[in-house]
């Protein structure tokens, strides 16, 4: 890897592979948001990201770099040599341009930024390539988050006789208005879905406080008592995950069926702590080992016995990492599908998941899947996003001892 140490290499492989990526991300982002064809060109991407990246090198006043590298960039793909192929309309190909050179110009000047024509040093090139790799990680990961959900969303604001049209058209005509939303509405008021959400929220509720009912002491018991078989206990908690679900359907199934369980949300309910406990138990033993075992020691000093310690003193201390695992298995049981759709099935009681499922049939509209999903995902992703710093606070709170 020698010869990337010199700036008129690494520069011009940069700008090959850059140009690539970012004409491919604008051709997909183009394509969804007007329905017109766009596409990358490989090898046009390839020889205009050479040059630019070669020009990246050789210029060393950022504004000016930016400046030359989107100029060509827009230029070259308004005359039909960039690297995007375009068969639309005269405006959307100027919008096409004018993202692609921009995006390009910006990025590729702060990559390239401070680096020479001739030979770098270690520190250089590699500052250069993290830089590279780290936008190519943030374009990457994201579009594997955002195309999904994209899809999903404007498939569900699509009618069917559009959708039968041109399925990969993900443009919505906003002239309609509230009409856009129809397949909520029809998933509401003949679908039963404000039910399936609120089954699936009280459900969740519970198997969270089960949970915790159970994890709590447990997990207690192995940070801080001693007994015969803690150290086992300790390392075989995870043990029920490395049997998979799949396999445990059947004896569940019968199992409930014979005790009468089955297609009850009391079963449901009994069955969801099982999946989540384990893990529950595993999170909060680490943050227990982590919290001053000097602070109980003084409590049970002070005359208080084991319990009044656990409530006036130890969960107190442990509220954000009780508030992550609530978050985690609250999650968990609101996605659960493979329990839900194997046990339950009266419609009055389907959870939110096994609702959506019950779409997933040729005689209702693609569409009303798309809604449902929409509706089961958005609630949950909400919450996560909301919470998500105090999540990680906990989860990373007893990580460090002392």
């Amino acid at each position: 890897m020698s010869f990337l140490r010199f700036g008129y290499v690494s520069g011009p492989i940069i700008g090959a592979l850059w140009l690539f990526v970012l004409s491919t991300t604008v051709s997909i982002t183009m394509s969804f948001a007007t329905g017109d064809p766009f596409r990358p060109s490989l090898w046009a991407s390839l020889f205009c990201g050479v040059i630019l990246g070669g020009v990246a090198t050789t210029a060393n006043a950022m504004p000016m770099k930016a400046g030359v590298i989107g100029a060509v960039v827009f230029i070259l793909t308004l005359v039909g040599f960039g690297p995007i192929v375009m068969e639309t309309s005269a405006f959307n190909g100027v919008v096409a341009a004018l993202i692609l050179a921009a995006a390009m110009g910006g990025s590729m000047a702060k990559i390239m930024d401070k680096c020479p024509m001739g030979p770098l040093t270690r520190h250089e090139m590699e500052e250069v390539w993290i830089r590279f790799l780290t936008g190519f990680g943030y374009i990457f990961f994201t579009a594997i988050v955002l195309i999904p959900f994209y899809v999903m969303v404007m498939t569900s604001l699509k009618s069917q006789a559009a959708l039968l049209q041109n399925p990969l058209d993900f443009s919505l005509d906003i002239d309609k208005g509230w009409a856009l939303f129809r397949s909520y509405q029809e998933l509401f008021r003949d679908f039963n879905f404000g039910t399936y959400m609120w089954t699936s929220f009280y459900v969740s509720v519970l198997t969270v406080l089960i949970t915790l009912a159970f994890s709590v002491p447990g997990a207690y018991a192995v940070a801080r008592l001693q007994f015969k078989g803690r150290a086992a206990f300790s390392r075989s908690i995870l043990l029920i995950y490395m049997v998979p679900m799949i396999v445990l359907a059947l004896p569940i199934y019968i199992a409930f069926s014979v005790t009468g369980l089955r297609n009850t949300i009391l079963g449901i309910v009994l069955i969801y702590p099982v999946t989540t406990i384990p893990v529950a138990l595993y999170m909060l033993q680490g943050y227990f080992r982590g919290l001053p075992a000097e602070v109980e020691e003084a409590g049970l000093m002070d005359g208080l016995n084991r319990l009044q310690v656990i409530w006036k003193i130890t969960l107190p201390l442990a509220l954000p990492a009780l508030a992550s695992v609530s978050l985690y298995v609250f999650m968990i049981a609101w996605n659960e599908f493979l329990l839900a759709f194997m046990l339950l099935d009266d419609p009055s009681i389907f959870t939110l998941t096994r609702g959506v499922a019950m779409l997933n049939s040729s005689e209702i509209p693609r569409e009303h899947l798309m809604a449902g999903a929409v509706i089961a995902t958005i609630p949950v992703m909400v919450l996560f996003l909301g919470l998500e710093k105090f999540m990680t606070k906990g989860l990373t709170a007893g990580s460090v001892k002392g």
